[in-house]
């Protein structure tokens, strides 16, 4: 059986990239197909796969400016794809679930959410757009859900990675998927130091992360926060940072990241996310979380405590609530034995095997 594994794009180790690493390790052979790549961003499991890119690979400076090319990526993922395949397995956010199938082959679609610059999270990343412009970004956004539902008729089965994902799916797609929450590698991800007295945020410098909503808490909070991510809203948000106590660490390695969890007072999850990885890492090495009360948290928290508003105010509360608490963060590493890496590979090779044995197929070897 020869599988195919499609991504979005890969420049860097994220929470979707964590999942196609699993997915890599349990089809070791499959090559891997995406829009455009950065191997030196990638962990070494993925550096070293075989990696087919389309042209915009090769496009100067493209990791700067390829949100702008987004009205463009459904004809260009239609430049990529195997010739030869039994199983295409994909992962999307984006675009990567409309990659061409080869007569005969199965499509499992690994969906991390229905693209959310089209359903119900527009205003997050176009809000701040020129007003004359807006017409103009309504009428692509249009378009581009008009594609985004058609293309689904080439997904033979979604998995979903969370009942949040799922009932989104149900809501936009109208079509049913399979729960798989996303690994978190817990031979990796353990305590190795012991909590401090320091609050933690690890994310992405975008619009729809709320960051700010955390800087602006604790500008008025006497409590050090330090900082993990990169971005393009970087800038803005060290301009937005007034108190001392707050830091900017910029990317870390993976061992400094576990190091950074072990020794948190708490990780910090003020967004509404599909699921969310990164407090599983946390919760792994001990931490408990202190995150917003909507979307995929409320799957992927289970040691710590939830804030209701996406408010600075809110979340000062919950900062002076959740020091008035004991968490046994030895019970919020057992708890995260359900959410193993081969507990993942273990799901989706059942899932995959079962479909494929329906479908006449046989077994996909992992």
């Amino acid at each position: 059986m020869k599988v195919v594994l499609v991504h979005d794009w890969l420049i860097h180790m994220r929470g979707g990239e964590r999942v196609l690493e699993s997915l890599a390790e349990l089809y070791p052979d499959a090559p891997i197909y995406t829009l455009f790549h950065d191997r030196a961003k990638l962990s070494p499991s993925l550096r070293d796969r075989v990696i087919h890119s389309s042209f915009l690979h090769h496009l100067p400076g493209i990791k700067r400016y390829y949100r702008w090319l987004l009205p463009f990526l459904p004809q260009i993922i239609k430049t990529l794809g195997a010739k030869e395949a039994d199983l295409v397995l994909s992962t999307s956010h984006c675009v990567a679930k409309g990659v061409p199938v080869p007569q005969g082959a199965l499509h499992v679609c690994y969906c991390h959410t229905p693209m959310r610059y089209l359903w119900g999270f527009g205003e997050d990343y176009f809000g701040n757009m020129p007003f004359f412009l807006k017409p103009v970004i309504s009428w692509i956004l249009s378009c581009l859900r008009g594609w985004d539902v058609n293309v689904n008729k080439g997904v033979d089965y979604f998995i979903s990675n969370s009942h949040n994902v799922a009932e989104r799916i149900r809501r936009y797609y109208g079509r049913e998927s399979e729960v798989i929450h996303p690994p978190v590698d817990t031979r990796f991800f353990h305590p190795v130091a012991s909590g401090e007295d320091f609050y933690l945020v690890v994310s992405a410098f975008v619009p729809y992360k709320k960051v700010d909503v955390v800087i602006q808490a604790f500008n008025e909070l006497d409590r050090p926060l330090k900082i993990v991510g990169a971005g393009p809203l970087e800038q803005a948000y060290k301009s937005l940072a007034s108190a001392p106590q707050i830091e900017f660490l910029g990317s870390v390695s993976d061992e400094k990241l576990r190091e950074l969890h072990s020794r948190a007072r708490a990780l910090i999850f003020p967004t509404e996310e599909d699921f969310g990885i990164v407090p599983l890492e946390a919760q792994a090495c001990g931490t408990p979380v202190i995150a917003l009360k909507k979307g995929g948290a409320l799957e992927s928290v289970k040691t710590g405590l939830f804030f209701e508003e996406q408010t600075a105010e809110c979340l000062r509360e919950a900062v002076r609530r959740f020091e008035t608490m004991r968490f046994d963060r030895g019970e919020a590493v057992r708890r995260m034995a359900d959410f193993d890496k081969q507990r993942f590979k273990e799901k989706i090779a059942g899932f995959v095997n079962g479909v494929m044995e329906k479908a006449g197929h046989g077994i996909a070897k992992a």
